[in-house]
């Protein structure tokens, strides 16, 4: 078997599964249908007014920072495990990233965007 035909199989069966627990899901889930389900709550409590409203910027701008070094630290991860191979060059590239991410880290904090209030 060659590795086109083994992949055509492969995928082949991974659709035919997925759509099988999916199918499987639907007909042996349990339904009852009520009004109530379809109303919007929070926290267990009915919503009060509009649903679209402002957000301070501030939380926005959090949410860039944790991805910002989440995704430092999705980098450094893997340069962690051959870090030796890499030798000098790998070590001044990495030092090269963190700087930069410092250098963002120093901007944002003095442009003020991380004071909560």
């Amino acid at each position: 078997m060659d590795s086109s035909s083994l992949f055509l199989v492969v995928l082949l069966t991974g659709i035919t599964l997925v759509v099988a627990g999916l199918g499987m899901a639907i007909l042996i889930s349990p339904r009852s249908f009520n009004l109530q389900k379809t109303e919007s709550y929070e926290c267990g409590l009915p919503t009060k007014g509009s649903s679209w409203m402002q957000f301070k910027v501030g939380y926005y701008l959090y949410a860039i920072l944790y991805l910002m070094f989440d995704v430092e630290a999705i980098f450094l991860f893997p340069w962690s495990t051959v870090v030796r191979d890499l030798g000098l060059a790998g070590l001044f590239s990495i030092a090269f990233f963190i700087g930069v991410l410092a250098l963002g880290l120093a901007y944002a904090w003095k442009k003020g965007v991380l004071k909560w209030m």
